[in-house]
C-alpha cells in the first residue's frame, strides 16, 4: 500500500469537506487537527476547492490534504499543484487513474461492483473507494466482494456516520472511512469551528472506544497474588483465574501480578477498538511516547503496547 494511504489507515476517518469560500480553509483545518483528525478530502464540487487545498497545505504542511470528486485530468493537475497529497473520485475513470499514477500521486477511485474492482486491479491499484457505501449494500457488500479479491482494501464513503463507523472499521479490509458528519456545511458557513472541533473529537472517541479493561496490582510472589484474588472472590463473588504464568485475575477487572511488573503501583489496561489508531492519535495529537519494546502483534497487527510514562504511579498499556 502507498505510504500516504498507510498514514490514512492510521487515522481511520477522512473528513469529506465542501468549501464555498477559501477563507474557511485554514480555521477548518485547524479545528480538524485539534480534534484529532489531521486529514481532509476537499471536494472539487466548488470553485473554492483549489485555493482551499493550497491554504490548508501551506498553513499545515503535516496535514494529509487530498482532493475529492476529481473527474478529469485537468482537475487532478490543479489539485496536485495546489498541494493535494492524494486524489479521490466517485467512479473509476482509467484515464484519470493513469494520469495520477504517472504523477506519483495515490489515486482512490470509486467502485461498487466486482467489475470495477477488476478494472482497478488491472491499473495496479490495491485500495479503492466503495461509493456510495450504504446505498450500495454497505458493509455486507464489501465483505462479499472482498472474499474473491483478497488483496484489495476499501475506503467506504457515503452514509457513514457515528452510528455505523465502528462496524465498518472493525473489518480488516477497510483502511478508513470517509464522512462529513463532523464538518457539516452549515457549521462551516457560520464559522462555528469550535463546534466542528468538538464533533471531530467525538468522532475520534467513538472510533477508538477507549474504556478501562483492568487494574493490575504488583505483588512479589504468586501466593500473595492468588490470595488477593480469592479475597475479592469471597467478598464480591468474582471468579478467580490463577493459572496464568505471570498473574492471577479476579473477575475480568483485577489482575494481581505474581511478580513486580511495570509501574510503581501497578498498571492500567485501557482497551480500544484499534491499538494502531489509538497509538497514532495519542502520539500525534497528545504527544504521548510509547515503549516500543513492549509492542505485541497478533496476525501482523498491533495488539498491545505500553505508554512510556506512568500516570499517578501506574503504568498504562493499550490492548485490543
Amino acid at each position: 500500500m502507498n505510504g500516504v494511504l498507510e498514514k490514512i489507515e492510521k487515522i481511520g476517518i477522512v473528513p469529506v469537506v465542501v468549501l464555498d469560500d477559501p477563507k474557511d480553509a485554514k480555521p477548518l483545518a485547524e479545528a480538524l487537527i485539534k480534534g484529532g483528525l489531521p486529514c481532509a478530502e476537499v471536494t472539487f464540487r466548488t470553485a473554492a476547492a483549489e485555493e482551499s487545498i493550497k491554504r490548508m497545505t501551506e498553513s499545515f504542511p503535516e496535514m494529509l490534504v487530498g482532493a475529492g470528486t476529481v473527474l478529469t485530468t485537468e482537475q487532478a493537475d490543479r489539485a496536485i499543484n495546489a498541494g493535494a497529497k492524494f486524489i479521490v473520485a466517485p467512479g473509476l475513470n482509467p484515464t484519470v487513474v493513469k494520469h495520477c499514477i504517472n504523477k506519483g500521486i495515490p489515486m482512490v477511485p470509486g467502485v461498487n461492483n466486482p467489475s470495477d474492482i477488476e478494472a482497478a486491479l488491472e491499473l495496479g491499484l490495491d485500495v479503492v473507494k466503495f461509493f456510495p457505501a450504504e446505498q450500495s449494500g454497505g458493509l455486507a457488500m464489501i465483505k462479499a466482494m472482498s472474499a474473491p479479491y483478497v488483496n484489495v482494501k476499501f475506503m467506504p464513503t457515503g452514509g457513514i456516520n457515528a452510528g455505523n463507523i465502528c462496524d465498518y472499521l472493525a473489518f480488516d479490509k477497510i483502511i478508513a472511512c470517509g464522512g462529513s458528519w463532523m464538518v457539516k456545511k452549515d457549521l462551516v458557513a457560520a464559522g462555528k469551528f469550535d463546534e466542528i472541533q468538538k464533533l471531530t473529537e467525538q468522532a475520534v472517541q467513538t472510533m477508538l472506544g477507549f474504556s478501562l479493561k483492568h487494574l493490575g496490582i504488583n505483588f512479589d510472589n504468586g501466593e500473595k497474588a492468588v490470595s488477593v484474588c480469592e479475597s475479592f472472590a469471597d467478598l464480591f463473588g468474582f471468579s478467580v483465574n490463577k493459572n496464568t504464568d505471570v498473574s492471577a485475575f479476579a473477575g475480568q477487572w483485577i489482575e494481581a501480578m505474581k511478580s513486580v511488573g511495570r509501574g510503581t503501583l501497578g498498571h492500567l489496561g485501557i482497551s480500544t477498538n484499534s491499538v494502531l489508531r489509538a497509538k497514532n492519535y495519542l502520539e500525534t495529537v497528545k504527544g504521548v511516547r510509547f515503549a516500543e519494546d513492549t509492542a505485541r502483534y497478533v496476525n501482523g497487527k498491533l495488539d498491545f503496547i505500553y505508554l512510556e510514562d506512568e500516570i499517578g504511579g501506574f503504568a498504562v498499556h493499550l490492548v485490543q
